[in-house]
C-alpha cells in the first residue's frame, strides 16, 4: 500500500539506470514506428529507417534492439495489421476456453498482480473531495508519464502527448476536481520504479483506485484479465460481459480509462486488427503492443 505520511518537501528521486535509458530510447523509436507505420507496405530498409531518425544504422539497430528486445527487421511484422488480425484470433481461441473452464485468464496472472478498488457513489458524486493526490512525472519506457496516487491507490497514470505536461496535469485536476494537488515525485517515483522494472517483472502487488461508473469499471475490470501478449475485439470484449450488442459501449468505457497500461486498454482493437482510438497516440498503441508481443515470444 502507498504511506500516507510523506516528507512535506520531497528529497530528488534516482530512477533506475535502465528506466531512464529505456525512456531515452523511446524518443528515437517513436519516430521509427511512425515511419514504419506510413511505409510498412513499402518495406523499408535497415538504412532508410536509421536514415529518417537520424542515427548511423548501426546505432539505430542497436537502440532499437535494447528498447525492443528485437530487430528493427522482427518489430516491422508486428507493426502490420495482417499480425494484429492473427493475433485477435489466436486470443480469442485462447481466453474462449479458459474462461469457458471458469479461469479468468491464462495462469491468472495478471489478477496476482492487481487490484482495484472503485469509488463509491458517493465518493463519485464528490469528485475526490478530502483525497490528496501526491503526482510526478517520470520517465518510462513509452516516453514520459504521470502517475498520480492517494492513500488508497493509485488515480491516475497517463503518457505525455507531444503538448507536453500542461495538458495532462489538467485533465488529471479535472477529473478529480474537488480533491487536493501535491507534486510529489519522491513518493510516485517509487511506484513507477515498480511499474516499469527493469527486468520486465512487476512486483505484487499494486493497487488501483478508479472512478467511473458501474458499467465502466465493469468494462476495467475484463481488461485487467487480458494477459500481455493478448488482444481482443470491443465485440469480443462486450460478449465476455454478456452484452453482445453493446460493443460501442464498451469501446466508450475502454476510452475513459484513467490508469493507462496497468489497465489495458491498449489490448483492445476493432475486429479488422486496426490500431485506433487510444487517447495517448495510435503510435503508443503500437509500440505498446509490439513490445508485449516481443517479450511474449521470448518468455514462450
Amino acid at each position: 500500500m502507498i504511506q500516507s505520511k510523506i516528507p512535506a518537501q520531497p528529497q530528488p528521486h534516482t530512477f533506475p539506470p535502465a528506466l531512464a535509458q529505456a525512456a531515452e530510447d523511446y524518443e528515437r523509436v517513436g519516430q521509427a514506428i511512425r515511419f514504419l507505420q506510413e511505409h510498412f507496405q513499402e518495406q523499408p530498409s535497415l538504412a532508410q529507417v536509421a536514415a529518417h531518425v537520424g542515427l548511423s544504422e548501426h546505432h539505430f539497430q542497436r537502440v532499437f534492439s535494447r528498447w525492443a528486445g528485437i530487430s528493427p527487421k522482427r518489430f516491422l511484422q508486428f507493426l502490420t495489421k495482417e499480425h494484429a488480425k492473427q493475433a485477435l484470433a489466436r486470443s480469442r481461441s485462447v481466453l474462449d476456453a479458459t474462461y469457458d473452464a471458469g479461469l479468468s485468464s491464462p495462469g491468472r496472472l495478471h489478477d496476482l498482480l492487481i487490484t482495484c478498488e472503485a469509488v463509491t457513489p458517493g465518493e463519485l458524486r464528490q469528485r475526490g473531495a478530502g483525497l490528496t493526490i501526491r503526482y510526478g512525472f517520470h520517465p518510462s519506457p513509452f516516453g514520459e508519464c504521470l502517475l498520480g496516487v492517494t492513500d488508497r491507490g493509485i488515480c491516475w497514470l497517463s503518457f505525455l502527448p507531444e503538448e507536453g505536461r500542461g495538458r495532462e496535469l489538467q485533465e488529471l485536476r479535472e477529473s478529480w476536481a474537488a480533491a487536493t494537488f501535491l507534486e510529489d515525485p519522491q513518493a510516485t517515483g517509487r511506484l513507477v520504479a515498480r511499474i516499469f522494472p527493469p527486468d520486465g517483472r512487476m512486483a505484487p502487488p499494486l493497487h488501483l483506485f478508479v472512478r467511473g461508473t458501474n458499467f465502466q469499471i465493469k468494462v476495467w475490470e475484463a481488461l485487467l484479465r487480458i494477459p500481455p501478449g493478448f488482444v481482443l475485439a470491443y465485440q469480443d470484449l462486450a460478449r465476455w460481459l454478456g452484452q453482445p450488442k453493446a460493443a460501442r459501449a464498451v469501446g466508450n468505457a475502454v476510452a475513459h480509462n484513467l490508469v493507462s497500461y496497468l489497465i489495458p486498454c491498449h489490448r483492445v482493437l476493432r475486429s479488422s486488427g486496426q490500431i485506433s482510438r487510444y487517447r495517448w497516440d495510435s503510435h503508443r498503441k503500437q509500440a505498446l503492443l509490439a513490445w508485449e508481443a516481443a517479450r511474449q515470444e521470448h518468455a514462450s
